[in-house]
């Protein structure tokens, strides 16, 4: 149903009443946004939206309001820059001004579940944003603006920063006032800065309930077991969780209570770039249906159907649908307490084992590491291996100190004898071009040998770099497969060269963390 909602504008302190369309179904967002030009429809059903120079996070653009209590609390990192409340007060006075003499669009929604709820206000110049926001959050009519807990989000992309007299580093803006429980964002279309400027709400608000945050993947078995998946992008976080035999509880967000696990989002923001109906069957299906927001994904000219080869316009092309979309999901989005956590890393430079079964020390040295590798091109032709280190594998949302986050999970770990293992979804037998990426299906056996318990009694070995406890058998993997100084085979001694400088960063990493 269609309403209109002029008395919602005196509710912001907005200078002059204007309109509002509030918690528009999904046919009637299209109808909007296809009517004001904002997205498309595309043959398999979905909405098409185009971002245009934003097709990705700007991270260089988001700040914390600099007020006493909160800022004091805030990790001292680079990604969690300051802006006072006099250029905060500014740039909120120019959207609330903007929203006064425009149609805007609100959804009332929630994060996470009773009784871990918190209602969030999404209010939106697009119409497609609406439905972005609808689908990554759940919808909750009953959620009132102001009310105890709950965050109001206002995105404006038409409203611009100026960084001189704003203080901030270019046109555009993510802006997190903790004590208002308030986002605004401007000058981007690209619908992510939504979804991850609430999660660094809650990364904040969460832990003062006693709910650990997390940026994992969350699946549970037939037996009702819970396994979690922390890893950082390109090292299998999303694939992995999606198993067959196993319910999905989320992809990306969750909340670890004294009650368990639970999903802070009612959908997924999932990449599309090469997804086909054979490879990921169930990611493609959900992305190719009627209510589901492509964003910046490819068309087919001659059949306008979503080419999600193409990469013309971002490595980064997004489908965002609601879980309900997918056909094995746990419908309360919620489990039990772990029984598996698993920490991805797709280690470029074949260092680390494919497996391995961590140690309580090991817990917080690799959670606060968050590491994985990619290759970067330095020259012309030359591909280089690249450490990326990511404490909590979340550090660009974590508002508080990195180890107040680990300190909860090994008490969490330790309380519910939760299994902790490191896998390297990356290279064996030496980087690209020497060595092989292991294949997939080599690490699902391992995670399923891990879930199904064929691991627990399993003898182990040490590792030379990390003194990781490693499996000497598991089962359908090749015994050299879980060496990996042996897996290089006659270049053993250039393993050993490799190794040293390899720890090097990780201790350099924790060095430079410790520092603050």
């Amino acid at each position: 149903m269609k309403i209109r909602d002029p008395a919602f504008v005196a509710q912001l302190g907005l200078p002059s009443t204007g309109r509002i369309w509030t918690d528009l179904d999904r046919a009637e967002l299209y109808e909007h946004a296809i009517r004001n030009r904002e997205a498309m429809t595309v043959t398999s059903g979905s909405l098409l939206a185009l971002t245009g120079r934003h097709t990705g996070r700007s991270p260089r653009d988001r700040f914390f309001v600099a007020r006493r209590e909160s800022a004091q609390q805030l990790w001292r990192h680079p990604g969690n820059a300051l802006l006072s409340q006099g250029q905060f007060e500014s740039i909120k006075e120019r959207v609330l001004t903007f929203c006064a003499d425009h149609d805007l669009y609100a959804q009332n929604l929630a994060a996470g579940v009773p009784p871990h709820r918190i209602g969030v206000r999404v209010i939106t110049e697009l119409a497609w944003h609406s439905l972005f926001a609808r689908n990554l959050l759940s919808p909750w009519p009953q959620a009132k603006l102001g009310q105890t807990g709950g965050v109001t989000v206002l995105v404006m992309p038409s409203v611009a920063a100026d960084p001189i007299r704003d203080g901030t580093n270019s046109e555009t803006f993510v802006l997190i006032d903790i004590d208002q429980r308030l986002i605004l964002i401007g000058g981007t279309r690209y619908a992510g800065e939504i979804k991850k400027a609430v999660f660094t709400l809650l990364n904040y608000l969460m832990p003062a309930t006693g709910v650990l945050p997390m940026h994992c993947a969350a699946n549970q078995g037939e037996d009702g077991k819970v396994a979690l998946f922390f890893g950082l992008s390109g090292t299998g976080k999303t694939t992995l969780s999606a198993a067959p035999g196993r319910a999905l509880i989320g992809d990306d967000e969750h909340g670890w209570s004294d009650d368990g696990i639970f999903n802070f989002e009612g959908g997924c923001y999932a990449k599309t770039v090469g997804i086909s109906a054979q490879t990921q069957p169930e990611i493609f299906t959900a992305s190719n249906r009627f209510g589901t927001v492509l964003e910046n994904v490819a068309i087919d000219p001659q059949t306008g159907e979503p080419d999600f080869v193409d990469q013309h316009l971002t490595e980064n092309a997004r489908a965002a649908y609601p879980l309900e979309f997918l056909p094995s999901t746990i419908a309360s989005r919620s489990g039990g307490h772990p029984s598996q956590i698993l920490f991805l890393s797709a280690d470029t430079f074949g260092v680390l084992p494919p497996v391995a079964r961590l140690s309580s020390a090991q817990i917080e040295y690799f959670f606060l590491a968050g590491y994985t590798a990619k290759i970067s091109a330095t020259e012309l032709g030359v591909n280089q291996p690249e450490a990326t280190f990511s404490p909590c594998f979340a550090a660009p949302f974590l508002p508080l100190p990195p180890r107040l986050y680990a300190a909860m999970l090994q008490e969490r770990v330790l309380r519910h004898d939760a299994e902790v293992w490191m896998l390297n979804t990356g290279w064996i037998g030496g980087g690209p071009g020497i060595g092989n990426r292991i294949p997939l299906v080599q690490t699902r056996a391992i995670v399923d040998a891990i879930l199904n318990g064929k691991l627990r009694d399993v003898p182990t070995h040490p590792d030379p770099v990390f003194e990781l406890a490693v499996p000497v058998a598991v089962p359908n993997i090749a015994a050299e497969t879980l060496n990996q100084r042996a897996a290089w085979k006659d270049r053993a001694p250039e393993f050993d060269r490799q190794a040293a400088p390899h720890r090097a960063m990780f201790d350099d990493h924790h060095a430079r963390l410790d520092r603050g």
